[in-house]
């Protein structure tokens, strides 16, 4: 029986190995807009991503507006009702932020921060500048679900959910000024 010779097998193996290959046709991101357009502006002003101010920001913000309110000459005069705050503190505040400032008499209340369905993709935080008070949650019925005392030279953020109405109330006995910064 005759032997076969495995060599030109190896051969034609070998020149496979070595043969040009054909090219991979290059991709062209021309006629994908949205691919191509990535990162740049467009020419309309609405479809601008904004962005929103971190945590951070938002206590930044109420900390310094509240230090700008340590003077007693720069309280809201009007007791009860929430009122832009003066531009002096206003100006300490760097950004877009909503400032806005309450005085409270003893045992006097005013209705907290909405909701989170209220008001959407908006951070709040809270900043006793002066005084002692409280935020009281209570359901729809009435019902006290939760009390916090607010800390001097602490920020509060106010959380969202349905969990009901937000009242802050005034527990000590002089006049309490609080800030809210609103993004």
């Amino acid at each position: 029986m005759p032997q076969q010779s495995s060599a030109p097998t190896a051969a034609s193996h070998d020149l496979a190995e070595h043969a040009p290959r054909p090219r991979a046709a290059t991709l062209s991101l021309d006629g994908i807009g949205d691919v191509v357009d990535a990162g740049r502006t467009s020419g309309y002003a609405h479809l601008d991503a904004r962005r929103l101010p971190t945590l951070g920001q938002v206590v930044a913000a109420a900390r310094e507006a509240a230090t700008a309110l340590r003077r007693p000459t720069l309280w809201p005069t009007r007791r009860g009702h929430w009122q832009p705050a003066p531009r002096s503190a206003r100006r300490q505040v760097r950004g877009r932020f909503r400032v806005t400032t309450v005085a409270l008499e003893p045992n006097g209340f005013i209705a907290g921060p909405g909701t989170r369905a209220e008001r959407t993709h908006t951070l709040e935080a809270l900043y006793l500048v002066s005084g002692r008070a409280h935020l009281i949650t209570s359901a729809a019925d009435g019902q006290m679900l939760s009390t916090t005392e607010l800390a001097s030279d602490r920020a509060r953020v106010v959380g969202g959910g349905d969990r009901g109405h937000r009242h802050l109330v005034n527990t000590g006995d002089g006049v309490a000024v609080l800030v809210r910064v609103t993004a």
